[in-house]
């Protein structure tokens, strides 16, 4: 049975992407689809656009502000299917080196 994960991008503010950058990522979606691996991916905006929003207990909170407030953050992602953590493990390997970017690898449950 196969198992989905996310594997999250992580940036420094900067936003940049090489045009090289985008070619090897470009190369490595093709790569997930050809394989049946690929769920879906996508780039996040900044954390200045992010809105912690809170409703329990009907509060309705908008923070107007990101969650956390760092240096490095979540700046796209994919969506991935997998036979293992193992295989997983290698195409966020690949991703990170497509990317040029550290990457956060984890299973949904």
């Amino acid at each position: 049975m196969e198992k989905r994960f996310m594997i999250f991008v992580i940036d420094d503010l900067s936003g940049s992407g090489t045009p090289e950058e985008m070619n090897a990522i470009n190369a490595f979606n093709d790569e997930l689809r050809a394989n049946g691996q690929w769920l879906f991916a996508g780039g996040l905006s900044s954390p200045e656009n992010g809105n912690v929003i809170d409703n329990r207990d009907d509060a309705h909170i908008a923070t107007g502000k990101p969650l956390f407030e760092a240096q490095e953050n979540y700046s796209g992602f994919w969506l991935i299917e997998s036979a293992d953590l193992e295989t997983a493990q290698r195409l966020a390997f690949e991703g990170s080196k497509a990317c040029n970017r550290k990457v956060e690898l984890r299973p949904l449950l």
